[in-house]
């Protein structure tokens, strides 16, 4: 019997329907962007230091430059750059008093300066930017800085809880439904975020963005590997991703463009209210359709493929069904994931290496924020580098295999990271270099782990491994935030060098893994237990059943 895979084929496996469903669902990949990352240019944190009234006036009356004025009024100014004494003390003395000495001013109101007082910014703080962000706005700075991290583990929470229930929808309602609902909330959150006046309503929204927004890109991911043939299958998937690092590029131009946050929140997500339009253009799965038993309206789909495609739907076609080859279904449960040996072993390595590829790459695009360079340009130059990750995977994982360049990728990630620590802060632009090394590094790791998970799970159990795996991407992506933004304060690369660590042990456990290079897919726990061996279980398949003309007569 023909499966639908054979129809693909007669009907065009990557032609011009495909072609026109991957278009704009990597529209929506690259949309993705600022909720992810977005933390970078929202929560923006520039120079900063305490509003101590009077300053200004005195420095105007003295005729100060700025750097004369910082050195003479904010604490623990000069030779050392800012520290927090100087972002977050302030001298606790008055600056309107008359007399006030322009070449000594401490030494004129106290006599000796090491022994003024010092206070937190009872007053607020001047910052160093043309622009605004949550930071700014919100005062998210000294005592209250954690309220950033919060920002960002909030979406990644709503991650956690999101891909979980909307892979549920999805798998029960339909790709389209679930994406055409998820992309209606994601727009209705971001729309609120650009309007409400308070921090807790922000984290609020921001939780409930992530709830609907990760889920709605993994619909689009398994739609868009649904539609197409097999041999296209992991290369759309890998350029699905790959649509993510061109929305870095535009939502960094964009920042650029827009150094208020709450205008550049309404521009990125004005946009997404063009996807609604994906009600009329964009089609269901068959491949679902075809699980739910409703076979007419996937035909239709087949039918209205192959006249896209210009291309003539094999006659004589009277029903789809699922036909199962095994004598009975498996019922996946959770204990499977750690019954037995090797099953135990790809479960906890993978769920490290989900964990090491969010923390590493979320961690360096946040470390990166902090930095002393041009955020905008460091943010440009550590996005092009995801395009030649996504080309050495589609190059090298049919040749090379999965196992060797993956675990390379962990391994430079975190190397990349040590070397990034280690050199000196005058020479920025070779630690940009080292950092770009590290990024592309991790890109790699990350889109390997998706498409990796799959394969080694028998298929009872396939997507509830993948979920389980993958919910330490989104434990990741909570911790992240205060693995850098706190110890940050302890010494700026100190975060660098636990990614280093994380790293390299990702790195060295992906080798204990077997290799799928060139093995179909298992279908029970005995066969992943067998990896080894190169006899391959046979697959489970969608049936056409044809029937012919004779056959009809009879």
């Amino acid at each position: 019997m023909p499966t639908l895979d054979d129809i693909l084929e007669n009907i065009g496996e990557f032609d011009r329907f495909q072609k026109q469903t991957f278009f704009v669902l990597c529209l929506l990949s690259a949309a993705f962007t600022p909720v992810y990352v977005g933390v970078v240019f929202f929560g923006f944190t520039p120079e900063h230091r305490c509003f101590s009234p009077g300053v200004a006036e005195l420095s105007q009356r003295c005729g100060w430059s700025l750097e004369e004025q910082l050195n003479h009024t904010v604490p623990e100014w000069g030779g050392h750059g800012a520290s927090f004494g100087s972002r977050c003390r302030r001298y606790e003395v008055d600056w309107n008093v008359t007399g006030v000495s322009c070449t000594d001013p401490l030494g004129s109101l106290v006599g000796n300066r090491s022994s003024v007082p010092l206070s937190p910014c009872r007053d607020g703080w001047v910052y160093d930017s043309p622009g605004t962000s949550l930071v700014t706005e919100f005062n998210l700075v000294c005592e209250d800085s954690w309220k950033l991290d919060l920002f960002q583990s909030s979406v990644n929470a709503g991650f956690f809880i999101g891909s979980i229930n909307i892979g549920y929808i999805a798998d029960r309602f339909g790709r389209r439904f679930c994406l055409l609902n998820t992309i209606l909330a994601n727009v209705v959150c971001g729309i609120l975020l650009v309007f409400v006046p308070t921090y807790l309503w922000i984290v609020i929204l921001r939780f409930l963005q992530g709830l609907v927004s990760k889920g709605c890109w993994t619909a689009g991911y398994i739609l868009v590997t649904e539609v197409v043939g097999p041999r296209y299958r992991r290369t759309v998937g890998i350029l699905y991703q790959t649509a993510f690092s061109i929305g870095l590029l535009v939502f960094d131009a964009v920042a650029y463009a827009i150094p208020h946050w709450r205008w550049l929140q309404l521009t990125v997500t004005l946009p997404s209210c063009f996807f609604l339009l994906y009600y009329w253009c964009l089609p269901e799965s068959p491949r679902w359709l075809i699980s739910q038993g409703k076979n007419d309206k996937a035909m239709k789909i087949v039918s209205d493929m192959a006249k896209k495609n210009r291309k003539k739907l094999p006659s004589h076609f009277e029903d789809i069904k699922f036909e199962e080859e095994d004598g009975g279904k498996q019922s996946p449960s959770l204990i499977d994931l750690v019954r037995t040996p090797q099953m135990r072993k790809n479960t906890f390595i993978l769920m490290y290496n989900w964990f090491t590829s969010s923390v590493l790459y979320q961690g360096l695009i946040m470390h990166m924020g902090v930095a002393a360079g041009n955020v905008y340009l460091d943010f440009l130059y550590s996005a092009l580098v995801e395009f030649p990750a996504a080309f050495i995977i589609i190059v090298t994982i049919d040749r090379v295999g999965r196992r060797y360049p993956w675990a390379a990728a962990n391994l430079v990630a975190g190397a990349a990271c040590l070397v990034t620590a280690l050199i000196p802060e005058d020479i920025h632009w070779l630690k940009v270099i080292a950092a770009c090394i590290g990024r592309m590094g991790i890109t790699m790791a990350f889109e390997m782990v998706c498409f990796v998970n799959t394969e080694l799970y028998p298929t009872y159990i396939r997507n509830l491994g993948v979920m389980v795996c993958s919910s330490l991407c989104d434990v990741g992506g909570v911790i992240v935030p205060f693995i850098v933004y706190r110890l940050v304060e302890v010494w700026h690369d100190l975060p660098l060098v636990v990614f280093t660590v994380l790293g390299l042990i990702a790195g060295g456990l992906v080798l204990f893994l077997p290799e799928t290079k060139g093995r179909v897919l298992p279908e029970t726990v005995e066969d992943v237990e067998n990896f080894h061996r190169h006899s391959a279980p046979k697959a489970k398949k969608i049936y056409l059943r044809v029937q012919t003309p004779e056959a009809a007569r009879d």
